[in-house]
């Protein structure tokens, strides 16, 4: 195991997070927490059929479609499904049906019916998602990916992340989109009441295994990317523990007593990157006009509105 000259088990470098392991267990798997050698290698073939349609090419002598049909950029479509590998990487020794693995079946549990996250108490107010950007997702507005941890679920672009670590802090900086994280180490959370985009990270060693519990999100990290609707009691507790030199065992444990009252517990596999491969500058929105023009329109449909009346 590679160690720092501190002693502990060195982390630094790029790693790889995609998964072709779904957040959770479809539904109409049940209680089957696990493949097969046999399942796998058939869900993979089937994988790759769907790759090999989708990256075929387009009839020119196909119908044109009906009128009031939504056209979409078919010379894109699904350009994401060919950005991993159709692998299922093992989890622990096992092929996962679910990153998740409690509650046993492998799903987020509902949230409290009571419970009513950022959004909502905007919609319960009368607000629409353009009546003004705090309405927009995160991303859109150029301020985070919106992932508060965007290790936590599986992701199909740019699941790449970065680990610095020195003796008292480590770093992590997902490639999407470039968000980077500082853990202290040995230190307490802050108490000046203020939320992070990022939360409040503080770790410590349990042996080899590097624990970091995070809090102090803002509510506005309640999004679907993320995969659990939450507020601003969202906790989330990590190990990172090395396997061999090339892999990571990552755990997590989700809590929010607000949301849901009960923990929600996953299991992921994290691979080095050569060393070669680095990460280099994520160019998202930069002179992206969508915001701008997402707002403009609704403003325009509501003035419509009003002379029709």
């Amino acid at each position: 195991m590679p160690r720092t000259e501190h002693g502990h088990p060195n982390f630094q470098g790029t790693w790889f997070f995609g998964s072709r392991t779904p957040l959770q267990r479809p539904k109409d798997l049940a209680s089957q927490s696990t493949y097969t050698e046999q399942e796998v290698r058939a869900l993979e073939q089937r994988m790759q059929m769907r790759l090999d349609n989708q990256a075929a090419p387009l009839d020119p002598s196909r119908d044109a479609p009906e009128k009031g049909a939504v056209i979409r950029q078919e010379a894109d479509d699904s350009f994401l499904a060919h950005y991993l590998e159709p692998v299922v990487t093992p989890i622990a020794g096992e092929y996962r049906t679910s990153v998740i693995v409690d509650p046993p079946n492998g799903r987020i549990p509902p949230v409290r019916e009571e419970f009513q996250d950022f959004y909502a108490k905007r919609r319960e107010m009368g607000l629409g998602a353009a009546d003004g950007p705090e309405g927009q997702p995160l991303s859109g507005r150029c301020l985070i990916f919106g992932a508060a941890i965007p290790n936590l679920t599986p992701m199909m672009m740019n699941p790449n992340l970065q680990i610095v670590q020195n003796q008292d802090y480590v770093m992590v900086m997902t490639e999407m989109v470039h968000d980077a994280r500082i853990i202290r180490l040995g230190d307490d959370h802050y108490e000046d009441g203020v939320a992070r985009w990022m939360g409040d990270s503080v770790g410590y060693w349990d042996g080899d295994t590097l624990v970091v519990r995070t809090q102090g999100f803002r509510p506005e990290q309640s999004t679907s990317r993320m995969g659990f609707r939450v507020s601003e009691n969202f906790v989330v507790t990590e190990r990172y523990t090395l396997t061999s030199d090339d892999t990571i065992h990552y755990a997590f444990t989700v809590m929010d007593q607000q949301a849901y009252g009960k923990t929600i517990s996953g299991e992921r596999t994290l691979t080095r990157n050569p060393p070669e491969e680095r990460l280099y500058d994520f160019e998202c929105h930069e002179g992206n006009y969508s915001l701008a023009a997402i707002l403009r329109g609704a403003r325009m449909e509501e003035v419509q509105a009003e002379l029709q009346q």
